[in-house]
């Protein structure tokens, strides 16, 4: 039996840059097969979206480039920072919204930034949220998740941030 490493993605609705996220490193996990290594999700910091799909606009940049995709926005709770092993956000807005939840050091180790996987990232970089800009914007965000999620799953498959408990 394998044990999975739980990853949820958090952006600040959980309708355009997470779930982005989290499609992404499935599609890529699968491609790379190792996809049933990995339990993913994704969630929202704020109640914005609940239960809404994800943003249309995401999703045909995600569809030209031969990922399609769905789901429904959630809030991130507490349960999950007990749950997931990692807790990969895309910007520090989102570390600062969890901070609340945060009750011990093991909660705050888990808590990444995505584009610390993105190999042309400076340090600190964020995922931009293109929610209020023109297609162009999308279609950058999908560029630095793409890259950010596949240096994510390097990083894990070379075990590079070590071994989870679950």
């Amino acid at each position: 039996m394998v044990i999975k490493k739980r990853i949820c993605f958090v952006c600040l609705g959980n309708i355009v840059r997470s779930p982005l996220a989290k499609n992404l490193f499935l599609h890529q996990a699968n491609a790379a097969n190792v996809v049933e290594k990995y339990e993913v999700d994704s969630a929202g910091t704020s109640a914005y979206h609940i239960d809404e799909r994800p943003d249309s606009r995401m999703r045909r940049v995600a569809a030209s480039h031969g990922l399609i995709y769905d789901g429904e926005a959630r809030r991130f709770t507490k349960r999950d920072l007990d749950y997931f092993d990692l807790i990969i956000v895309m910007d520090k807005e989102n570390i600062f919204d969890l901070e609340y939840l945060i009750s011990t050091d093991e909660h705050r180790d888990k808590i990444h930034l995505l584009r610390e996987f993105d190999p042309s990232a400076e340090e600190g970089a964020i995922v931009p949220d293109p929610y209020y800009s023109g297609i162009h914007g999308f279609e950058e965000t999908y560029r630095i998740i793409e890259r950010s999620t596949r240096g994510l799953l390097e990083t894990l498959e070379m075990d590079k941030l070590g071994d989870f408990e679950s």
